[in-house]
């Protein structure tokens, strides 16, 4: 079975990751730092929650689709895969207020539950169920995660 946010053991083991975070670690992969990782982290959930509205652009419309069949596997995201801009952060921040932000939006998401989810579709991967927000949600994070982790 696919680990979730909306399972309280995987969600907890999430939340374990997201506090062992120091700000001074430096990424196996990628130009964010520890503090733009946390925020650029909330922008997707923010997304699931129907919080950030953000249209579909043509490259989504022609390969979402496929690009979402992918990720949905078994296998977890592998580094340095494309970003869509709006979800970029390159400015400075504050990484316990980030820190403290992604948890609160991982709480809402699972405490939301599939009611808490839009039904806008994804940017790029267009529509989307609850297992699939469900298992995007829990692998990103997971992803950037292990981006700060010893390897």
């Amino acid at each position: 079975m696919a680990r979730t946010l909306f399972q309280d053991g995987d969600r907890r083991e999430l939340l374990d990751r997201v506090h062992r975070l120091q700000p001074g670690t430096s990424p196996r992969w990628g130009r964010m730092d520890a503090a733009q990782m946390l925020a650029h982290c909330q922008v997707p959930l923010r997304v699931a929650l129907g919080e950030v509205k953000l249209s579909r652009g043509l490259i989504g419309v022609l390969f979402g689709g496929l690009a979402k069949k992918k990720l949905m596997g078994e296998e977890p995201f592998k580094p340095n895969l494309p970003t869509s801009a709006e979800f970029v952060v390159k400015d400075r921040r504050d990484f316990a207020r980030e820190r403290e932000q992604l948890v609160t939006l991982i709480e809402r998401f699972a405490t939301g539950g599939p009611a808490g989810l839009t039904r806008d579709p994804h940017p790029f991967f267009g529509a989307m169920t609850t297992a699939e927000w469900e298992v995007l949600m829990w692998k990103h994070l997971d992803h950037h995660l292990r981006q700060f982790e010893p390897a």
